[in-house]
């Protein structure tokens, strides 16, 4: 389990569509919590608060402001995308005060227990992205805010970069993890019923614990 840090603070992007899904897949249930819920309690356990980039009037900011969370919407005229939503959580973190954002999906309820500790030591006060194999996760990152005014001049006049491609850019520190599996997002219904199987059979062989941060994991 991680430390809570003061000079970060987290955001979990959850503003898409969910074409896919057919529904807001962050608040659909695995194990008996939302995906959103899932991503935010992770980002907790290292970050000193955590908001939830959404859009107004969704499920999602029903639930983000029912658990007390600050709700952060895209700035007008931003294209629909992750980075907007990033930008929007450097411009919060900004005025809290802190040094870095850490950001998550929020639809990846597997990830490693260890991912924003690692993550965090790794940015110091630049800024850092998981890498599993050889694929890198860029919503899974820290980034400082000092990076702030890129985003700004990058995602003027609707543009839209890769969200990697501009961790590249700040020269981000690659945090390897050997799990490719750990990584894996929901995209699709039954993606999310096969994983609640999953975890159902690794929980009937595995000992109950009080601790909510001991959720079986699978591999694939």
């Amino acid at each position: 389990m991680g430390t809570q840090s003061e000079a970060v603070v987290g955001v979990v992007i959850a503003g898409g569509r969910s074409v896919r899904f057919g529904g807001e897949k962050s608040v659909a249930v695995l194990a008996g919590k939302p995906l959103l819920m899932w991503a935010v309690g992770r980002l907790q356990r290292s970050c000193r608060v955590v908001a939830v980039n959404t859009r107004a009037g969704t499920e999602a900011e029903a639930l983000a402001q029912s658990a007390g969370l600050p709700v952060l919407h895209d700035e007008p005229g931003d294209a629909l995308g992750p980075l907007a939503g990033v930008k929007v959580g450097l411009i919060w973190a900004e005025a809290q005060g802190v040094q870095s954002l850490a950001v998550s999906p929020c639809d990846a309820p597997m990830l490693p227990h260890d991912l924003y500790p690692k993550l965090i030591a790794a940015a110091g006060a630049g800024a850092a992205i998981a890498q599993s194999e050889e694929r890198l996760q860029p919503l899974c990152s820290v980034w400082p805010v000092s990076a702030l005014p890129l985003l700004r001049e990058e995602l003027a006049d609707g543009r839209h970069p890769a969200t990697w491609m501009m961790l590249e850019r700040l020269q981000a520190q690659h945090v390897h993890f050997h799990s490719a599996a750990a990584f894996v997002n929901i995209n699709t219904r039954i993606d999310l019923a096969v994983l609640a199987g999953r975890l159902e059979e690794a929980a009937a062989q595995t000992p109950r614990s009080d601790d909510e941060d001991c959720v079986p994991h699978y591999h694939r």
